[in-house]
Formats: C-alpha cells, sequence, structure tokens
C-alpha cells in the first residue's frame, strides 16, 4: 500500500462539498512510553491514504516506570490531557474507525487497568494494549514499503521509550516480507536514560548504555547469526523511530524537521556516528538547541544513539534506511484493508 501523506489539511469547502456523501475515515492512535501520536486519513484515489489532521506531543507516560513498575500520576494527567485532543479531533473530523493502541509502558504498569478505565471514562477512547509481536507486525506493515528487493534479507527495529522492536525477516521475489524472528528487548530511551545516563551523558555512561543493549541483543544474534550475512553483503537494515529520523536530519543540516527530507533517506552508518561522537560532545542546552532535537528531547537523544550504536556494532552494515512511519501507518492499513478500502 502507497502512503500517501499531504501536510495541508481539507478545507471547509471540501468538507462542506463531500458533506452529502458518506465517506470512510480512519484515526489511528500511538500511545507510546515517550509519545502520544495521532493519524487521521482517508483512502486516496489509485490505493493507500491521504492524511487529513495528525497531532503529535511527548507526554512520557513510562517516566519513573523502571523503578516502581506503576505509571505515576503526573505521567497520566499528562497523557490524558494529550489523549482529549485526540478525541476531540477524532470527533471533529467524523472518524468512522478508529484504533487506539498502548504499547511498552502500558504493558509493564501494574496500575494500567485503571488508566485505560480512567482514559476511556474522560476522553471517549477505547485504548488496546497489544503485546510487543502485534507491536512489531504494525510497525512492519506501516513501514515495509521502504524495504529493497535486494539484498534478501533485512533487519527492521523500532527505538521506543520502553523498549526495541527487533524483526529479523527474508524477502522473497513476489511475496511479503516474512518474519523469520523477533524479539523485544526493554532498552528504551526512557529507561535507558533513567539508569544510565540523565540531562549531562558521558562517554563512560554511554558506553555503559551501548554495553547493555549488546547484551539484550546477543540472544536474538545467537540464535539467527545475523553477523555472517551480514558480512556476505545480504542484510540491509531499516530503521523506524525518532533515533533514526532525528540522526538524519541533523546530519542533514536541517534548519528544521522536514518528514520529506528524511523518510526514505538513506544514513550511512559513519556518518551517523559522526552525529553520534557530535550530539555526546554537546551539554544538555547545546543539545536542545538544536532544531531536530527540542528541548523535550535532549536527554532522550543520547540513549536512542546508544542503541542504534549497539545495533550496528553487532551488525555492522554499511547504510540504514530511515523510515518517518511505522506503527500509526501500520493501523490506518489495517483499517482500510478492513473497511474494504
Amino acid at each position: 500500500m502507497v502512503i500517501q501523506v499531504h501536510s495541508e489539511w481539507d478545507s471547509d469547502a471540501e468538507r462542506i462539498r463531500s458533506s452529502a456523501v458518506t465517506r470512510p475515515v480512519f484515526a489511528a492512535l500511538d500511545l507510546g512510553t515517550n509519545n502520544c501520536r495521532l493519524l487521521i486519513a482517508k483512502p486516496a484515489p489509485g490505493g493507500g491514504f491521504r492524511v487529513i489532521d495528525a497531532f503529535s506531543r511527548i507526554v512520557r507516560l513510562g517516566e519513573g516506570l523502571s523503578r516502581n513498575d506503576c505509571l505515576s500520576d503526573p505521567a497520566m494527567e499528562r497523557t490524558i490531557a494529550a489523549l482529549r485532543v485526540c478525541g476531540s479531533k477524532i470527533e471533529r473530523r467524523g472518524v468512522t474507525a478508529a484504533r487506539a493502541v498502548g504499547t511498552e509502558a502500558c504493558r509493564r504498569a501494574a496500575n494500567c487497568g485503571d488508566f485505560v478505565a480512567t482514559v476511556e471514562r474522560e476522553t471517549g477512547i477505547a485504548l488496546e494494549i497489544i503485546s510487543s509481536e502485534e507491536e512489531g507486525r504494525l510497525a512492519l506493515a506501516g513501514c515495509a514499503s521502504l524495504l529493497e528487493r535486494s539484498p534478501p534479507f533485512a533487519l527492521v527495529f523500532d527505538i521506543g521509550g520502553g523498549s526495541t522492536e527487533l524483526m529479523w525477516l527474508a524477502l522473497e521475489p513476489g511475496r511479503p516480507p516474512r518474519v523469520l524472528d523477533q524479539i523485544s528487548i526493554r532498552c528504551g530511551v526512557i529507561g535507558l536514560t533513567e539508569e544510565f545516563g540523565g540531562p549531562e551523558v558521558t562517554p563512560a555512561m554511554y558506553d555503559r548504555m551501548v554495553d547493555a543493549v549488546a547484551d539484550a541483543i546477543a540472544p536474538f544474534e545467537a540464535r539467527n547469526r545475523i553477523e555472517r550475512r551480514v558480512a556476505a553483503g545480504q542484510v540491509q537494515m531499516l530503521g523506524t523511530s525518532g533515533t533514526v529520523t532525528t540522526l538524519a536530519g541533523v546530519h542533514l543540516g536541517l534548519g528544521r524537521y522536514d518528514r520529506r527530507a528524511v523518510d526514505g533517506s538513506y544514513l550511512r552508518i559513519d556518518h551517523a556516528r559522526s552525529v553520534i561522537e557530535h550530539l555526546i560532545g554537546l551539554d544538555f542546552d547545546g543539545r536542545a538547541r538544536h532544531p531536530c532535537i527540542g528541548h523535550d528531547r535532549a536527554d532522550l537523544v543520547i540513549a536512542g544513539c546508544a542503541v542504534l550504536d549497539a545495533l550496528c556494532n553487532v551488525w555492522p552494515v554499511e547504510r540504514l534506511r530511515i523510515a518517518d512511519r511505522g506503527l500509526r501507518e501500520g493501523i490506518l492499513v489495517d483499517l482500510i484493508q478492513a473497511a474494504g478500502e
């Protein structure tokens, strides 16, 4: 399915012209450990979909979760405030089918049931807590169109706030990607930052984060022996996360983040490591001033860099393809196909 994204929403005039015709409108909401993100879209002529509204806010739902296994009151309050905005957009756009999912923070939290009930009561959003396997499937569905026909194997990863999802795929001509193995490791940017990092990250702290990720992915490598495929030039790597889009934006020297310039682009690993070295050398304020990072993510971006660094140490590919698409787009694909559109 081709994903068509327009930067301008439907005008009032278009809504008036189409009011006499019932047209399906779909909404996909991804409540992660760090972000609350919404896409609202309509089926596009010829296939795919056209985004008509969107919302994204950093809520840090999983803040402190690694210490007490519960969602904190401030984190839940921030998140519910963001979900109220999403609920208003869903109602205003006349959404006919929606799916709202919660991921790692909700999976881990002992008080998740109470939180989900409060969300539905206060926002009208029925939040579905999905497994790590379903999270990976949706992320792959959203970005699979960026995979090349060759090399014949692919590593797809999604660095989240609470976990990192890894998928090992076989790519066969004329067939959709086949998942050979999948793993979710509890190495997300919030958890790593709380355990090893902080606003200021020293080289020693960074190295400890890289080592923690390497230990977590070692069993995945041992059972799949991916490194030998990489050495033979048989593996492509595709990343979908704020970390990789940020690194691409910094490398491109963007004055402000531009999805059109980043999504589908390629980033050589040596260039990525040059950017990482530069970011480690900055203090919190220096990272916060960068237009592709900002204050809300300045303390988390280094942990994401550590995850990517560890992946590329174990699987030394030459370049990475960048996806500014993933789970939400995968939900939309499912909804549109289920509706027969």
